[in-house]
């Protein structure tokens, strides 16, 4: 990001115009299949046995349920999504 904004500040000294397209991508791995994740990981990235191992343990057999205002949701098998955050904690592993 540092990069990008000296690039502008750079190009702007220059008079010059800089454009910028972002695209967010915040809950791009909502819908994230856990499978097809995994093969990627090992094909694409090159993740071999226990970096592959530790991946695979979060993110298969899991289940997850809700609280909301006193009221627990039954569990649900976490397939897709991926949920890295403290929140993850909260997962119950089987």
């Amino acid at each position: 990001m540092l990069r990008v904004l000296s690039d502008a500040l750079t190009e702007a000294d220059n008079c010059q115009v800089t454009l910028l397209g972002m695209l967010d991508l915040s809950a791009a791995f909502d819908c994230v299949d856990h499978l097809i994740l995994l093969q990627r990981l090992e094909r694409n990235c090159g993740l071999t046995g226990a970096v592959l191992q530790w991946m695979t343990s979060l993110l298969t057999g899991r289940m997850q349920q809700v609280i909301y205002d006193v009221r627990l949701s039954g569990e649900i098998w976490c397939t897709a999504g991926l949920c890295l955050g403290p929140f993850a904690l909260h997962h119950l592993h089987r």
